[in-house]
């Protein structure tokens, strides 16, 4: 074989039948076993020593179109939505291609450090240059032999709202682009919100593609776009291929109304995606006391049976000045702002950044278990709990069979008379 990793612990959704620890053999970029005490040889092997091994990390949603250009044309000072947003809209003019490539290649390599191996972007597309899609096709295509980048036809302006936003999403699709993207509570009326959602939806149906929508990024109840999604959603057909995302309006409505939402999310086969590091962030800014928490109804969708992810949505841009590509981060917000410590909640956060995300995507041969693509993390903690607590080193990241990024783990040495010369942040018993 090309690659043993030995010892090594899984997730609850990985392969649960097998004891653990197990051994995962790899060859010509495929799982070939998974099983404890492998008789085999490899020309690489690494001993996980009981640390957990996970399917890489996947971002949902993501903006890699305007990561990495904080403070360009100037620092957000409100830190709210709407600036962001302006401010997005004065630096577009002066994008380049070449600045463009860049900053998102540099992104592309902390989220393989990370462990991240496949993130769904939106790219604007009310540029009629489309410089930013023939920018990140381009980084899609230097960067497939390691990550997988999917990308959605956003118009950040409207459909209907900017002129030519449908033309130009159009002419997106036909250069490669793979999904169809909205945001419908940016239009001008709730009416042209709907219209939006039901023009964009037929198209993705006759060219048989996903969608995935910025839908009700608002505090406003009456922001119920999520509603006209999951029922064209139905009368289409598009049932799995369609996803919404923030859905922060939902953590506003009321109950009534949401116990009716709820079972027609399911029926349509919708998924949601909650960006807990920038729901918490930029909404509930108008509010004094109490503040609203601004994230959508995450446990209350899963309970449901509704397929629910988290994403990062930015790092260091017009609308979040932070953030390094940590997946772990964004499901230790998740879990804190849904009060998710329940034990299978907090396993349920790690699934919404691991495989919930990559069903919502689609990928293929995701997981571990033979047949599956050797795209693996080896992660310095003994479980996911313990891994989302500490966020925790990526000690191995392999891609496509081959070992890309190795990190120590995190140790501290200590100098104190009677106490140990080294901690780890593990809890360590008897």
């Amino acid at each position: 074989m090309d690659l043993i990793i030995r010892r090594a612990t899984l997730p609850r959704s990985a392969v649960p039948q097998h004891k653990q620890p197990v051994d995962i053999g790899i060859e010509a970029a495929r799982i070939v076993a998974v099983e404890p005490n492998l008789a085999a040889h490899a020309r690489e092997e690494i001993d996980a020593a009981g640390s957990l091994v996970t399917p890489p990390f996947v971002d949902p949603h993501f903006h890699m179109d305007a990561t990495l250009s904080y403070g360009l044309p100037r620092v957000n000072a409100s830190g709210t939505l709407l600036e962001g947003i302006a401010l997005w809209g004065e630096l577009k003019p002066h994008l380049t291609q070449e600045a463009l490539i860049e900053r998102a290649l540099q992104y592309c390599d902390w989220a393989v450090a990370r462990g991240l191996l496949a993130i769904r972007s939106h790219v604007d597309v009310c540029d009629p240059r489309l410089l930013a899609v023939e920018a990140l096709l381009e980084v899609k295509r230097r960067v497939a032999p390691y990550l997988d980048l999917q990308l959605v036809a956003f118009p950040q302006d409207g459909v209907l709202r900017s002129a030519g936003a449908f033309e130009n999403l159009k002419r997106s699709i036909a250069m490669g682009v793979d999904v169809v993207g909205g945001i419908p509570h940016f239009e001008r009326t709730m009416a042209d919100g709907a219209q939006s959602v039901r023009l964009l939806c037929e198209f993705a149906a006759e060219q048989g593609l996903r969608v995935d929508m910025h839908c009700d990024e608002s505090d406003d109840p009456l922001s119920r776009h999520i509603e006209t999604l999951a029922a064209e959603t139905h009368r289409l057909g598009l049932h799995g291929r369609v996803a919404g995302s923030h859905l922060t309006s939902m953590h506003s409505m009321d109950n009534y109304y949401v116990s009716k939402l709820l079972p027609l999310v399911r029926e349509a086969g919708v998924a949601a995606i909650a960006n807990p590091l920038i729901n918490i962030t930029l909404q509930g800014r108008s509010d004094t006391y109490p503040k609203r928490r601004g994230m959508t109804r995450v446990p209350e969708m899963m309970a449901a049976g509704i397929d629910v992810a988290f994403g990062h949505d930015c790092v260091m841009d017009p609308w979040y000045s932070l953030g390094s590509g940590d997946m772990l981060e964004v499901a230790h917000m998740g879990l804190h702002v849904a009060q998710m410590t329940g034990v299978d909640a907090m396993h349920a956060c790690f699934d919404a950044v691991t495989v919930n995300a990559a069903r919502i995507l689609g990928l293929e041969g995701y997981g571990i278990a033979p047949g599956c693509a050797a795209n693996l993390v080896l992660l310095d903690a003994r479980d996911p709990v313990e891994a989302i607590r500490l966020r925790a080193a990526r000690l191995a990241v392999v891609s496509r069979g081959k070992v890309v990024s190795r990190a120590p783990a995190a140790r501290a040495s200590l100098s104190l008379e009677g106490r140990p010369a080294e901690v780890d942040f593990k809890l360590h018993r008897g």
